[in-house]
């Protein structure tokens, strides 16, 4: 396929030899524990009305690879007589809760079933876990509380699937898609749904749901969501959706997922027939020198001489520009450090006599000790700081006549329709639906040779030799690898690499 590298890969759920399958995974890393989720669906067969319970393995991050433990079914997350299916897991970083959302659908009544009689036998049900996933709360069952009278209007509904994502403001986001019923009644039958993708959202920590609109225009089934900071400083919410319109559709949206813009064909990213599932994960840019991308800032993140960035960067505004030159003559040195996705501005001053330090307090405080040389001969304070713009992976079949060859997009302004890269192809073969996580890795967790972070992504995917439910694999891979294998396009506006 003309890849030059393809990732290492972890078979995490294998088909049974009695025809038990692993479907639709969802993957989910708790960075405060090092710890990754991995979720899917156990069938009795490949067929959706075969869904039966979910399953859980735990990952433990070392040192740049991760052990995993034995599966076991989440056996809280399902309701009687019903499948449990679309495992959509959340994390509250603020409360270090784990939510796993999945819907509960009665019996063995299809999704087709429930389209063309416009009967909805779907539940909106969550579990909870706060002990990195190794016991879970008693389901809830929020059908009623949260969706309510506007299941008349929905001839079923589902999440995700995949992972949900939490805003800085502490707001939760579900991704979820419905069959809108457009018109009911045409001679006693059933005339028209439409599927529409729209977010359930939570400003209280998951205490209390709400939904926000649907995306207006364009069909628009599983999705998921993004938050997308911009170079100016503001935030959008970015939904990228699955299509049965031969191309995936984005919306955006400037109120945290209450109401999206229309939507837009991605003429990029092509569909399979009928659609298929696909990721999009969000992480800070790599901060630009002289119009290349810096290696040792992909991988190291380390700090980089802020003239130098603001020269070539239109991320830093043009005062910061004009104070970084005055401090260049004056023989201040000035350095930008990435700490998150907020670049700061470093102001290292010469002082005479007693050296000037900033103490924990904040407050400037005068010495005469000579013993700590690097404290002595400078003050150092944050002077200013800009925001990085958020980059969007994305992971997806390229292949336009069925499922195979899953591929690694690459988008650094998602906004934009026609920003996307070509795909670097991480798995030959027939595959299908995938999760994605992103994953900075400190100094600490990589062993002494690393001394800063590693941005580092993971891609939990559906595969195998002749069938893309055969398997469900693990994949780690860095930023690095995804920029060196993407195939070369010089109309992007992409740097090229150092070497």
């Amino acid at each position: 396929m003309g890849s030059r590298h393809v990732p290492a890969r972890t078979v995490l759920f294998e088909r049974e030899k009695n025809g038990v399958t692993y479907r639709v995974p969802a993957l989910l890393y708790i960075p405060r524990w090092l710890t990754l989720l991995a979720f899917a669906e156990e069938r009795l067969s490949p067929d959706d009305a075969h869904a039966n319970l979910l399953v859980l393995r735990r990952g433990i991050l070392y040192h740049s690879y991760v052990e995993w433990e034995d599966m076991f079914a989440v056996e809280k997350a399902h309701l009687p007589g019903h499948r449990s299916m679309n495992p959509c897991p959340i994390y509250d970083d603020f409360t270090g809760q784990i939510f796993l959302f999945f819907i509960a659908v009665q019996g063995r009544t299809t999704e087709s079933y429930q389209i063309i009689t416009g009967q909805n036998l779907a539940k909106l049900c969550y579990v909870t876990s706060s002990d990195q996933g190794r016991t879970w709360s008693d389901v809830t069952d929020l059908t009623q509380k949260v969706i309510g009278e506007s299941l008349k209007e929905w001839a079923t509904f589902a999440l995700g699937p995949g992972h949900g994502i939490q805003l800085k403001s502490g707001r939760l986001l579900l991704p979820a898609y419905t069959y809108h019923i457009d018109c009911r009644n045409c001679f006693g039958k059933l005339c028209r749904t439409t599927p529409r993708a729209f977010a359930f959202h939570s400003d209280d920590h998951g205490k209390t749901w709400t939904f926000g609109d649907l995306v207006p225009n364009l069909q628009t089934v599983e999705c998921q969501l993004v938050s997308v900071d911009e170079e100016d400083g503001s935030n959008v919410l970015y939904c990228n959706a699955r299509s049965s319109l031969g191309f995936r559709v984005q919306a955006l949206s400037y109120d945290g997922g209450v109401v999206f813009q229309e939507g837009q064909l991605v003429e990029k990213l092509v569909e399979t027939p009928n659609g298929c599932h696909g990721s999009v994960i969000g992480f800070p840019a790599p901060l630009k020198k002289n119009s290349r991308l810096n290696t040792q800032n992909i991988l190291l993140q380390k700090p980089m001489n802020a003239i130098s960035v603001a020269k070539t960067s239109n991320i830093v505004t043009k005062r910061v520009y004009r104070l970084l030159q005055k401090g260049e003559s004056s023989k201040e040195k000035y350095e930008v450090n990435r700490q998150n996705n907020i670049c700061k501005v470093m102001v290292h001053k010469q002082t005479k006599g007693k050296a000037i330090v900033t103490g924990s307090d904040n407050r400037k405080q005068a010495s005469s000790d000579p013993t700590d040389i690097q404290v002595q001969k400078r003050f150092l304070k944050t002077d200013y700081q800009f925001q990085l713009p958020t980059w969007v992976l994305y992971s997806h079949p390229t292949c336009a006549q069925r499922r195979m060859n899953l591929g690694i997009y690459l988008s650094p302004y998602p906004k934009d329709a026609d920003s996307w890269t070509n795909p670097w192809i991480i798995y030959e073969g027939p595959s299908a639906y995938s999760d994605l996580t992103y994953i900075e890795l400190q100094s600490g967790e990589l062993g002494a040779m690393a001394s800063a972070p590693l941005v580092v992504f993971g891609c939990l995917y559906e595969n195998g030799i002749t069938s893309p439910y055969e398997q469900i694999s693990f994949s780690m891979f860095t930023l690095y690898e995804v920029i060196q294998n993407l195939p070369f396009n010089p109309a992007l506006p992409l740097p090229s690499m150092m070497v």
